[in-house]
């Protein structure tokens, strides 16, 4: 691992670019009452607008002719370019790069893209424990904040493995990093122990994907609940097709679980889009998806908070208003 993708002139020219491309979004936006997205259905923007600095904390690059993926199932059309289109769709400025199954643990696509973004991006890199602390303070200077842990049952060879946690823990508290986790409610359930021991704070993907119908009766909920509420704890307020049975227009039963974090802890909560949607044949409308901020938290004040405060905090953004 090196980093001949992110240096200073990379940087500097990914910075301009993002100025020049935030600069004309919101022009962009107010001249047309439509943006086509690829891996997005639908093309009207959302009814909810999105506040000055707003961050999608959950997002993914595959550029597999700049970078192949060692691994199958890259999604097509989900470069940066093409990310920029959603974010002229939906308005958000500020977002979270997660490095997606596919690339293991080569972070290079995601450095990459953060520094195409800077200064308004940030990552979550999959590293493996013989990473080195040289090359971690590498990530961290490329933008990195975090490591995840992608261990669903349905995973397909993860790159990495639950005895792995606690060990990086350890390693990347000392950075001020959190550890993503992405894993099946009943997973997160099995680990509790672990969990309770964990020096760095954690972050759960898609709402713990909490299964329905059982909701908030499912006992991965009140566990999460729990690490929220001793501050141990952040929650990533997406859809996927794992928390939700109803679906779109309504999204009814997702909508309760989402409302009742928000309502529980408002202050540990952030917002991703999940784009380009991996794993999805039918692709959700995004807008959609962005408007039901609305209903999980009816109040502008809460909703800043989510969308620019927490995020600032948690992803080292600084000043965020």
């Amino acid at each position: 691992m090196n980093e001949r993708n992110i240096g200073r002139r990379t940087f500097l020219q990914g910075a301009s670019l993002a100025a020049l491309s935030v600069a004309g979004l919101f022009d962009a936006r107010a001249s047309h009452a439509q943006v086509a997205v690829p891996n997005s259905t639908g093309t009207e923007l959302p009814k909810l607008k999105a506040p000055p600095l707003a961050c999608d904390c959950h997002h993914h690059i595959y550029d597999t002719a700049r970078f192949p993926a060692p691994d199958p199932g890259a999604e097509p059309n989900a470069r940066v370019s093409e990310y920029r289109l959603l974010q002229q769709r939906i308005g958000t400025t500020r977002d979270v790069i997660v490095t997606p199954r596919p690339y293991a643990t080569d972070n290079r696509v995601t450095l990459d893209a953060i520094a195409q973004f800077a200064p308004n991006a940030r990552g979550v890199a999959v590293i493996h424990p013989t990473i080195t602390d040289a090359e971690l303070k590498a990530l961290a200077r490329g933008g990195i904040r975090g490591i995840r842990f992608s261990l669903a049952q349905a995973a397909i060879a993860p790159a990495t493995s639950l005895d792995m946690i606690e060990p990086l823990s350890k390693r990347i508290n000392a950075l001020g990093w959190h550890v993503q986790i992405n894993m099946d409610a009943d997973q997160i359930v099995a680990a509790e122990d672990l969990w309770m021991r964990l020096p760095s704070p954690i972050v759960f993907d898609h709402m713990g994907h909490i299964p329905q119908p059982m909701g908030m009766k499912h006992p991965a909920y009140p566990l999460i609940r729990k690490l929220v509420d001793k501050g141990r704890a952040w929650v990533k307020l997406s859809v996927t097709r794992d928390n939700t049975k109803d679906g779109p227009p309504t999204y009814a039963d997702v909508n309760k679980v989402g409302q009742a974090y928000v309502q529980a802890a408002p202050e540990r909560m952030v917002w991703g889009s999940n784009w380009p949607h991996p794993n999805e044949t039918n692709k959700p409308d995004d807008a959609m998806l962005f408007d039901l901020l609305t209903q999980w938290a009816p109040s502008e004040a809460t909703r800043h908070r989510i969308l620019v405060e927490n995020p600032a905090i948690l992803y080292d953004f600084g000043k965020s208003s």
